[in-house]
């Protein structure tokens, strides 16, 4: 019998490499997409085929984490076995500057969701995705019994979707695990994201399409792994045989400094020449560093990540590179937005 998934947040990093790897299992997709007046189904455009196609598998459905009646609906509509709850206003710094919406997506919307399982009696496993920011200020290495101490509101609203998620594990019986992730990238990353705001200027730099690209705090110590891995480790936390709760991590100690070395370094630059501080991506309280300890995964799930942050730098440097060839679009970074660049 197929079985059948839901992701909220399809659109994104990790739902598109989800949607990837659950259609090679032999799932049934269904992703939740907001309506806009613009697609943004990029990432899982080549994955799309006409609905009314006898062979898709994949299908997207309107609707949006802030309205709790229409989750029920969908979810007695599409029975699913697996519900990857992926959806988020997910930027750390943005954070800082609509905290009141990062609370509603990134932490009621959590609870709007568990309660349609709850109501629509369907059967189902439940995936939250955690976060390393809500260890925050805790020093690492961070593991599952880790204090959090979260230090924006994106790391605080985690923190009540953490809980949520267990006390709705533990009051009503039902499969719900937490997924604490820690930092993962790739080519699909989000623009405004550090990781890739520097390869895309790394490419643009080495095409002489800008000059300069500006940066916060170098001194940021993150623990990077490659997000197609990572999706691995939240489909085999819902096939255990118990629910629990399991960090994901590469147990890698890089400052955004060495990320953009390497990235540098790649397409043969010195990032010296290149790289301008802005006070404006600085963070208002910082997070120091984060580094996780997946031992728990490895034990348990038999999950062990094999790309490196220095071989991640190259992969994305080199995506961007081959991207920017192909359309030569105007990648020229300014500091217009405080929020760019920050996570």
């Amino acid at each position: 019998m197929t079985k059948r998934a839901l992701i909220t947040g399809i659109t994104g990093q990790d739902g598109s490499y989800l949607a990837e790897l659950l259609l090679s299992k032999g799932y049934e997709v269904h992703g939740l997409i907001r309506r806009a007046s613009t697609f943004n189904t990029a990432r899982i455009d080549h994955l799309y085929v006409d609905p009314h196609d006898p062979e898709a598998k994949l299908f997207l459905h309107y609707g949006d984490l802030s309205d709790g009646a229409r989750m029920v609906t969908l979810l007695s509509e599409i029975q699913p076995d697996e519900v990857y709850n992926l959806a988020a206003q997910s930027h750390v710094r943005v954070s800082f500057d609509e905290p009141e919406h990062t609370a509603d997506t990134t932490g009621t919307g959590t609870v709007r969701l568990l309660e349609a399982v709850r109501l629509s009696g369907v059967h189902c496993r439940f995936y939250q995705a955690s976060s390393s920011e809500m260890f925050g200020a805790t020093p690492p290495p961070q593991n599952e019994e880790t204090p959090f101490y979260p230090r924006s509101p994106y790391g605080a609203a985690k923190v009540y979707s953490y809980w949520i998620t267990k006390n709705y594990r533990e009051a009503y019986d039902l499969f719900a695990v937490n997924g604490i992730l820690f930092n993962h990238e790739s080519p699909r990353r989000g623009e405004t994201f550090v990781t890739r705001k520097i390869t895309r200027a790394v490419a643009a730099i080495a095409a002489g399409k800008q000059d300069h690209v500006y940066l916060g705090n170098l001194d940021s110590v993150r623990d990077w792994g490659y997000a197609a891995e990572y999706v691995e480790g939240m489909w085999r936390m819902l096939q255990a045989d118990e629910p629990d709760d399991f960090v994901l991590a590469t147990g890698g100690s890089f400052t955004v400094r060495d990320f953009v070395e390497a990235s540098f370094s790649r397409a043969g630059l010195d990032w010296e020449k290149h790289v301008r501080f802005d006070e404006r991506y600085l963070r208002p309280t910082e997070v120091d560093a984060l580094v996780g300890d997946a031992s728990k995964a490895k034990d348990k799930l038999g999950w062990t990540p094999e790309v490196d942050t220095a071989e991640l730098a190259r992969i994305m440097v080199d995506a961007d590179i081959e991207a920017l060839r192909h359309d030569g679009s105007h990648w020229i970074d300014s500091p217009k937005l405080s929020s760019w660049g920050t996570k």
